[in-house]
């Protein structure tokens, strides 16, 4: 039996590397793994992909009783597959916090902890295994932190990170800005999406005060770009709120050079959203939140109406 591993839906380079690295450390410990994508991969983690000459996993939309699995990089149950809780689930690996209600048919091994990426945890589990990764399982690795941290300048980022990225650069003989440069550049060319795509590229579902909250985040070093679509933006989050079952999308466009993240205000619940959660004072159709990068840590605590 392969074990099935694999991570969030619409999948970052996180959720598309960390499956990499887990599939290939258990097959090396004996326990046969393929890694799997809940959906197409980013346009940086596809660059990532492509730079350490690693083939995309293959794309599921389900599991079933049969399947054995590991999740990693999530351990809410909305962005997995509908029928997870039928799967054998033998592991979880993750650094956000604890959502509930995934069940499991028997004790499981869970890892979760307060770092900035999967990968970062992977490689202090695998310890001297990692010695032995290919180039490209190190390089996948060092891309999942660079991408998490944003470079270091996430405030979800340890100094735990920063040095097992450093280590992992140095055996590598790579330039660590050079190649978060070209990430970031990769992740922030979204001409090819449409709006409802762009809306859905990393977003995770929250209810806050009874509302069900899609809640997006495109990080990027040309803001301008996507908030030129502000209009079109707004007109397609309604639909795609209908589409998804939620009462709202939120849209943050996080400026990773400024440090900052603009929301998108289209109505008056994102502007209540906005004043409650962030002390914002709302007076168009957008707000710069200063010093806002982290979906996990500065977003999704702070929400409240």
């Amino acid at each position: 039996m392969t074990t099935l591993v694999f991570g969030h839906k619409s999948p970052d380079t996180d959720s598309t590397g960390s499956p990499i690295v887990w599939a290939w450390y258990l097959s090396q410990s004996g326990t046969p793994a393929k890694a799997v994508l809940l959906g197409e991969p980013n346009t940086e983690a596809a660059f990532v992909l492509k730079h350490w000459d690693l083939a995309k996993p293959e794309i599921i939309a389900d599991v079933t009783a049969d399947d054995t699995v590991v999740i990693v990089d999530t351990n809410n149950p909305a962005e997995l597959p509908p029928s997870i809780n039928d799967a054998k689930i033998t592991g979880i690996i993750d650094h956000h916090m604890l959502v509930g209600g995934i069940k499991t048919k028997s004790p499981i091994d869970i890892t979760i902890r307060p770092l900035a990426c999967t990968a970062t945890i992977m490689h202090d589990l695998m310890g001297d295994a990692v010695a032995s990764a290919p180039r490209g399982i190190k390089g996948a690795m060092l891309s999942c932190i660079l991408s998490d941290t944003l470079e270091f300048r996430s405030p979800t980022t340890t100094p735990h990170d920063r040095a097992v990225a450093e280590k992992l650069a140095a055996d590598l003989g790579v330039n660590m800005n050079e190649l978060a440069t070209r990430m970031f550049e990769a992740k922030s060319d979204v001409s090819a999406f449409s709006d409802a795509a762009l809306l859905r590229m990393d977003s995770k579902e929250y209810n806050v005060a009874g509302k069900e909250l899609r809640v997006s985040v495109l990080e990027t070093t040309a803001p301008k770009v996507v908030l030129d679509r502000k209009a079109s933006l707004m007109k397609s989050m309604e639909a795609v709120a209908k589409e998804d079952g939620a009462d709202q999308v939120l849209l943050f466009v996080v400026d990773i050079i400024k440090e900052e993240a603009t929301l998108l205000v289209p109505n008056d619940l994102v502007k209540q959203l906005a004043e409650a959660s962030f002390g914002a004072s709302v007076t168009g159709d957008t707000v710069v939140l200063p010093g806002i990068m982290s979906r996990k840590k500065q977003i999704i605590p702070a929400l409240k109406l």
